[in-house]
């Protein structure tokens, strides 16, 4: 039994691409998951690269992913981190799926997009410099 629990704990890092308006999405994603059932851990190594920790049991890191992708984060498509992605997304769901957790259970990712909509900023925003808005 002790195995068994071992084998269901994750680590993982999530690479982010560089090019985004948040210059800390490794940051700003780990405060986002450190409430989600599942997730151990979330910690940013640097500035795009994350290492989180968590029982695919739970959580799985397509079901992260995913969530990370619809609130705003830009996950790196190098082909390196696009293969090894695809290929623990296809090991993690064999694995619930011989644990008996049902595929598609969204749960976990419903509780993400509604922190981060919490946690939003939903004032209206003028985008150009203030010396401009006069003008128009």
């Amino acid at each position: 039994m002790e195995n068994l629990e071992t084998d269901s704990v994750k680590q993982r890092q999530v690479l982010f691409n560089e090019l985004h308006p948040d210059p800390d999405q490794a940051g700003t994603a780990a405060d986002l998951l450190k409430g989600i059932d599942g997730i151990l851990e979330a910690t940013a190594e640097s500035s795009v690269l994350l290492q989180i920790r968590y029982n695919v049991l739970q959580i799985s890191l397509e079901q992260i992913e995913t969530g990370l992708v619809e609130t705003g984060f830009h996950l790196s498509n190098r082909l390196i981190y696009a293969l090894k992605r695809a290929l623990y997304h296809y090991t993690e769901e064999t694995q619930r799926a011989n644990s008996g957790c049902p595929r598609g259970d969204c749960n976990c990712t419903k509780k993400v997009f509604i922190e981060r909509y919490s946690q939003r900023d939903h004032r209206l925003k003028d985008q150009r410099p203030e010396h401009w808005r006069k003008y128009l």
